[in-house]
């Protein structure tokens, strides 16, 4: 994140009014919630993971041990009772 001079962007009756709240201070504004995207859906790393997940469901439900399933993926057991049992 890289910071703006509110005099070089903003009209200068908006920035009279912030003025009014706030001076010589920095804030942050955020994005609308509209325009969010989860995590990964740039980099396709959420992508990626959901593949892996389903793979490993696959896996589970065709008689793989959970075990086996943490050692092939490098997770946790845990991790794979989360992926396995999911409702996802």
């Amino acid at each position: 994140m890289k910071y703006v001079k509110a005099t070089t962007i903003l009209p200068e009756e908006l920035l009279v009014e912030i003025q009014k709240y706030v001076q010589g201070e920095a804030i942050y504004i955020p994005k609308q919630k509209c325009t969010y995207q989860k995590w990964g859906s740039l980099s396709g790393g959420r992508k990626k993971i959901d593949e892996r997940n389903a793979s490993i469901k696959n896996e589970f439900y065709n008689g793989k041990s959970i075990d086996q399933l943490a050692q092939d993926y490098f997770l946790s057991t845990e991790t794979i009772k989360k992926i396995v049992y999911s409702k996802k």
